[in-house]
């Protein structure tokens, strides 16, 4: 399904690429800290990993909440989803079968960030014409519900708190053939994870508020460029993230080579 053009006159919220730019360089750092600390035995990176880790989830879901955002802006989210579910299937057949078979394991990718974002852009373009006639506010309230009612589903829940608690059946728990929804047992393992729940929640709340920035009603202060060097990476999100691992593995096998040469 196609969606709708937003308008062409319509400016560039650059605030939205600097902080997506922002975002995307915390990751790779983020990322670039597990490598050399799991495959390259650097203990700095492995303390600076544990010190990132608890923060890596905002960043994370900033990317996501603005690329629910820019779903809004684009011209065809079905075009954009089927191209980025390709990219997502190279980087697991390069993860899970190719690094293996060079010594490189557990770096395997089975569902991250572009798995559920090239999912999430085929939803939204799917149940777009539903979503459009629900006003931005209750859109954005439903989301948060839903958000946090769905996101103990990795601990077999779905719950607010002490308020309402359903469980989900245990033997779904043994198996990994959900695992794109949050449902996985202990043998489960991939080093990029972001299951479809809770966090398709989230990238809808984007959506919702890309209704606003489709009219022209965001504030005038986020369509002003400040700070260049994020809006560049945050234009160019994809190719970063996608390039930035073989980069960080290249590099530090250089450096690798030189200390022991």
């Amino acid at each position: 399904m196609q969606t709708k053009a937003p308008p062409a006159a319509m400016p560039r919220i650059h605030s939205l690429d600097e902080i997506r730019g922002f975002a995307v360089l915390c990751m790779v750092f983020y990322h670039a800290f597990f490598v050399i600390g799991s495959f390259f035995d650097v203990d700095a990176a492995q303390s600076l990993l544990q010190f990132f880790m608890p923060v890596q989830p905002f960043f994370a879901g900033i990317f996501i909440f603005i690329s629910g955002i820019s779903s809004r802006l684009s011209s065809n989210n079905t075009k954009r989803g089927i191209r980025l579910l390709i990219i997502a299937a190279l980087i697991t057949l390069v993860t899970a079968v190719i690094a293996p078979k060079l010594g490189l394991d557990g770096m395997q990718i089975y569902f991250g960030i572009l798995h559920f974002l090239s999912i999430a852009m085929l939803i939204f373009s799917l149940i777009r014409p539903a979503l459009d006639k629900a006003a931005p506010h209750w859109g954005l309230l439903i989301c948060a519900v839903l958000y946090a009612f769905t996101s103990g589903i990795g601990k077999g829940e779905l719950s607010f708190g002490k308020l309402i608690a359903l469980n989900i059946p245990d033997f779904l728990y043994n198996y990994n053939f959900l695992f794109p929804l949050g449902i996985y047992s202990d043998t489960f393992y991939s080093a990029d994870y972001f299951p479809v729940f809770p966090h398709i929640f989230l990238f809808l709340a984007g959506t919702f508020t890309g209704v606003y920035a489709v009219k022209g009603d965001f504030p005038h202060a986020l369509y002003k460029r400040r700070v260049p060097f994020f809006s560049f990476f945050g234009r160019h999100a994809l190719v970063v993230y996608v390039i930035h691992q073989p980069l960080i593995f290249g590099v530090m096998y250089l450096i690798e080579f030189i200390i022991n040469y």
